[in-house]
């Protein structure tokens, strides 16, 4: 789609009162809305902090992370998803550790410094790669990062008011009324704002009601008296939208509904990542899915999954603690799937071995027979691949040609000392993908593996709603619930 305004972009920015409030969710709906309005779209976060990633073009023909909300933001455009997107990504490590992600490459440097050190440093980038999007586009969507009203983080913000400011931004303030005490946190939030950041709020929103709506007067006029800031939406609660949850945590209430043939056990460990890309799997009729934190949690489990890891000899340790690897052992003893994705195949082999110290030694569950070396470069790329001859329980993948992508330091092969007594893992794709001798165990680096059609047709015999259709549900939610003309005044020049 072609640029059809002169001048730089119009930017439209969500804030939120809390994390959680929905920023994410609306900013991908508005970025549809505009799209089909004729309009060049492009989405735009200063700085995220997530372990949810997604592998994107990077300057020089090279790939880079962004967060997958950005990721998805520009699919809602139509537009080519690219690191300037979300100039700075944030991947916790630990507490008080991040890994920093500038323009799509890990930065050492950055990682080092403390969090109100960086600011300065990291703005330049952050302001160029939104200007040169504002050049690009007729409209940018800007999601904001937990409160503009966090006023012991104000004088070092790189991704709220800053970017407003510089953006000469119209703003929505969302906030998730379910909680309660919404019309304090819109209030207490707009208080806290200097006057001149107030100027730039043009919209409250009430996301997530139940209820009947006409109980809410006459608070909304009563704010708008206080403020002269207009409650411009009140969206209902949806369950089951179709996206990802913003940090990729899945709530149980919006689980599929209908008859369950299949229960999957999300191993929960606390440096978890990508968890999103199992969205489409909340989508599937009959799937349920649910979070495993106790041997307990597992009982009952058709499949049990073990995700990604941001930390993953510290997440087997605490997987351990809790006794959940008796508990996988047994339930792939009886015969029972296992799933192991990047951080989680390295947790299936025999042994971690770590000797530049990005992420740690250990043994491993002993599920495959394989080794995983962890290496100073991150491997980021997409990748396509086809199964080979895959046989037992994941029988039906055989042959099926997969698109998904990699982010991994470790670089896994099968045990030599194992191999040479004939104990061999089946290697499905080339340095990808492994499964046991039994066929039930199986584990790969491959992220993405059920946003493929053909992977959910092999394993269920049924699709899930595309990307699309969630896409275009999501436009036209907001289209009912937004006052009228309200979304296009935003845009307008």
């Amino acid at each position: 789609m072609n640029k059809t305004r002169p001048g730089p972009a119009r930017c439209v920015m969500v804030l939120g009162t809390t994390s959680g409030a929905g920023k994410s969710w609306l900013a991908t709906a508005l970025c549809r809305y505009y799209s089909n309005q004729g309009l060049k779209v492009a989405p735009f976060k200063a700085q995220n902090m997530s372990n949810n990633a997604r592998v994107v073009a990077a300057p020089g023909e090279q790939f880079g992370e962004i967060g997958s909300a950005q990721y998805f933001q520009a699919l809602a455009a139509r537009a080519v998803p690219d690191v300037r997107m979300n100039p700075l990504l944030l991947k916790p490590e630990a507490d008080t550790k991040s890994q920093v992600v500038l323009l799509g490459q890990v930065s050492d440097e950055l990682s080092q410094l403390p969090w109100r050190g960086r600011s300065q440093r990291v703005w330049p980038q952050i302001a160029a790669a939104l200007d040169a999007l504002r050049a690009e586009n007729d409209v940018v969507v800007i999601e904001g990062a937990g409160s503009p009203a966090e006023i012991n983080l104000h004088a070092s913000d790189v991704v709220n008011m800053r970017v407003a400011r510089h953006a000469e931004a119209r703003c929505l303030l969302v906030t998730d009324i379910d909680r309660g005490g919404a019309f304090a946190h819109l209030f207490g939030t707009w208080a806290l704002l200097p006057e001149e950041e107030r100027a730039l709020i043009a919209g409250f929103v009430l996301n997530k009601f139940r209820g009947d709506e006409a109980l809410l007067a006459p608070a909304p006029q009563m704010l708008q008296d206080k403020t002269g800031v207009p409650v411009v939406a009140t969206i209902p609660m949806q369950w089951n939208h179709g996206l990802p949850e913003e940090d990729g945590v899945f709530d149980m209430r919006s689980t599929a509904v209908g008859a369950v043939h299949t229960r999957i056990a999300v191993v929960a460990y606390p440096r978890i990542s990508n968890l999103d890309e199992f969205q489409p799997l909340k989508n599937v009729p009959g799937v349920r899915l649910s979070w495993a934190r106790s041997p307990a949690d597992v009982e009952g489990a058709d499949w049990i999954v073990l995700p990604g890891s941001k930390a993953t000899a510290a997440d087997l340790a605490w997987l351990r603690a809790q006794g959940l690897d008796a508990a996988i052992a047994a339930h792939a003893a009886r015969g029972g799937r296992v799933l192991g994705v990047c951080g989680g195949l390295q947790m299936l082999g025999e042994a971690l071995i770590d000797t530049v110290g990005v992420d740690g030694n250990g043994p491993g569950l002993g599920l495959l027979p394989l080794v995983t070396s962890f290496e100073a470069t991150k491997t980021v790329r997409p990748t396509r691949q086809c199964f080979g001859a895959v046989q037992g329980a994941w029988r039906h993948l055989a042959g099926v040609a997969v698109q998904g992508y990699e982010i991994h330091h470790g670089q896994t092969a099968q045990h030599p000392a194992m191999a040479a007594s004939g104990d061999v893992a089946r290697e499905l794709m080339p340095g990808l993908a492994w499964q046991n001798p039994a066929g039930n165990v199986l584990g790969l680096y491959l992220h993405g593996l059920f946003e493929d059609a053909a992977v959910l047709r092999a394993l269920f015999g049924a699709d899930a709603p595309t990307l699309d259709a969630v896409f275009e549900g999501l436009a036209a939610g907001i289209a009912r619930h937004f006052e009228p003309r309200a979304l296009d005044a935003l845009a307008a020049q």
